[in-house]
């Protein structure tokens, strides 16, 4: 683990870099949500990052979370969000710990939390899968307004989140983050709805995901270094 101030000033890096990528893009500093992918990471890093400023955390398994957020304590102002695949079956114990869940990519999930969980309304974004990876979940682009009706009055559907396929370089990523641009553009549209999130780019490609209309980036290795397991 780095120590309390080596996290303190990578995550000021960070930050200045996403203050300028914002400015490049006509857009405040604070327009964009810094979530540090925590996973792995223990209770003494949380604690360093929310020492210096962090306010939301992503992690990857619910029951994992759940023993973090027992250990870590009560962080006033901190918001949890799960960022990796959520199973029906932990559906209840998500609701009871998550402030936002990223990953709804089914018309069952999105029973499973309302039913867990029915008022008020969760919120959540919906996980697309825009290259079609077998080793990545989320719903195809043809199936998200379908996933966005069956929320409805159940679930609070607040935008996308995706994870590009990889590419050579980080360039790469850019048509992506724009075609998912689009697409919550246009599933606003039909469905009445703000969809006013796009949670999208990580440490490799965080600026360019800004550049293109990101409203959340999920940043774990650029601020807690390489994780050792």
């Amino acid at each position: 683990m780095l120590t309390a101030s080596e996290i303190a000033e990578r995550l000021a890096i960070v930050r200045a870099r996403i203050a300028d990528a914002a400015r490049r893009s006509g857009r405040a500093e604070n327009s964009v949500t810094l979530v540090l992918a925590s996973k792995t990471q223990p209770a003494e890093a949380i604690h360093a990052a929310y020492d210096a400023g962090a306010r939301d955390f992503g992690e990857n398994y619910v029951q994992e979370a759940a023993l973090k957020l027992a250990a870590v304590g009560k962080l006033d102002g901190a918001r949890w969000h799960l960022i990796g695949h959520l199973q029906t079956n932990k559906a209840k114990l998500a609701v009871s710990i998550f402030d936002l869940i990223q990953s709804v990519d089914s018309g069952r999930l999105v029973s499973a939390i309302a039913k867990a969980y029915p008022a008020p309304p969760v919120r959540a974004l919906i996980e697309v899968n825009l290259g079609a990876e077998a080793t990545k979940t989320g719903v195809t682009p043809d199936s998200a307004e379908a996933v966005i009706e069956a929320a409805r009055d159940r679930v609070e559907i607040i935008g996308l989140m995706t994870i590009p396929p990889p590419g050579a370089t980080p360039a790469a990523s850019r048509r992506y983050f724009a075609q998912i641009r689009g697409m919550r553009d246009r599933l606003a549209a039909h469905s009445g709805l703000a969809l006013s999130e796009l949670s999208m780019g990580m440490t490799d490609d965080f600026e360019i995901a800004i550049e293109e209309g990101a409203t959340m980036v999920r940043v774990g290795r650029a601020v807690f270094g390489e994780r050792t397991r």
